[in-house]
């Protein structure tokens, strides 16, 4: 004789797991796209189909029973298993569709991941993008995130999956005017004299470290501004406020025009990972996987190009001086 949910078996594990993964029935119904009732009855299903208690349900929260954990594990095991079947069978000629939910810190995607976001969009016309900006380590269950960029020295422990894109790092900025005004340091032992200009966001620590492959320095910096995105730092140094400490990505185009200076060019801060997070190891959706590899294509050169450029500004400019002195 066949049990209850038989037929709706796998729905009522991927809505357990949601409720498990968010931590509550009315988050992992947004998710689905179903009221929390309906949730509640899948996965109230589930426990009267295996004669057991899966979840403690309070007021405050909700906790795994020793059952409902293994339990859990296993109805993860099972829908990766069959996420990797239908894959296998379809593959890549699977045409992309649906909703794709994706977040990134908002001066690195102003610059690397909105252009690939039309790019996406116009080879993947089925598909919906809902592109957020957050300074923040992404929630992607509880948020319903399918994948996040995101920036840090390390990663803490959690359960995403992560892929490292490549590396950036800090420069130091100021524009002309700064410098004619208050002197262009010739060492990083003057930095305290300085008005300094600060990013603070949790990708970031409140000192400043700077490295010159050889030695490391580190200072508590004080000035005017201390901002949560590389913006509005980067805009105040522009108009002269002072000297900032900026991710190359913000900094390179403005080096190369002669609107910002790189001050003290050998020091530049510990490279950060550029990381892609994503809820699972296994079997992608077509429309997310198609992301993953647009962002796996593109964003490494790009590092790269402007890490080359800024290179290349740098030596001009010393180039220019040396003349200048002669």
């Amino acid at each position: 004789m066949r049990k209850n949910l038989d037929y709706g078996l796998l729905h009522a594990m991927t809505a357990f797991l949601r409720v498990v993964d968010s931590g509550s029935f009315t988050a992992a119904a947004s998710q689905m796209a179903l009221t929390t009732a309906q949730i509640s009855r899948l996965v109230s299903g589930l426990e009267e189909r295996l004669q057991t208690k899966l979840l403690q349900r309070t007021t405050r929260r909700l906790a795994l029973t020793s059952a409902g954990e293994r339990y859990a594990n296993q109805c993860r095991s099972i829908l990766d298993l069959v996420a990797e079947a239908e894959g296998g069978v379809g593959g890549a000629s699977v045409e992309p569709t649906g909703r794709l939910r994706v977040r990134c810190m908002a001066g690195f995607g102003e610059r690397y991941v909105v252009p690939l976001v039309s790019k996406y969009c116009s080879t993947y016309p089925k598909v919906i993008v809902e592109y957020s900006t957050s300074q923040h380590m992404p929630d992607l269950i509880a948020e319903g995130l399918d994948v996040s960029v995101y920036l840090a020295q390390r990663l803490p422990d959690s359960n995403l999956v992560a892929q490292q894109l490549g590396e950036a790092y800090g420069v130091l900025c100021a524009a002309p005017a700064y410098l004619e005004r208050r002197g262009t340091p010739k060492s990083v032992n003057v930095l305290a004299e300085h008005a300094c200009l600060r990013i603070a966001n949790p990708s970031t620590t409140a000192q400043w470290t700077m490295t010159d492959g050889k030695s490391t320095f580190r200072m508590d910096p004080t000035g005017p501004l201390v901002g949560d995105n590389p913006e509005v730092v980067l805009h105040a140094a522009c108009n002269g406020l002072g000297i900032a400490m900026l991710p190359l990505f913000s900094a390179v185009d403005r080096v190369r025009s002669g609107e910002l200076v790189n001050v003290l060019p050998e020091w530049r801060s510990p490279a950060i990972g550029v990381y892609i997070l994503m809820p699972s190891r296994h079997f992608l959706e077509p429309r997310t996987r198609a992301w993953i590899d647009l962002l796996k294509s593109d964003i490494p050169a790009a590092l790269m190009r402007d890490a080359k450029n800024a290179d290349d500004a740098n030596s001009s400019r010393s180039g220019r001086t040396r003349r200048a002195t002669r």
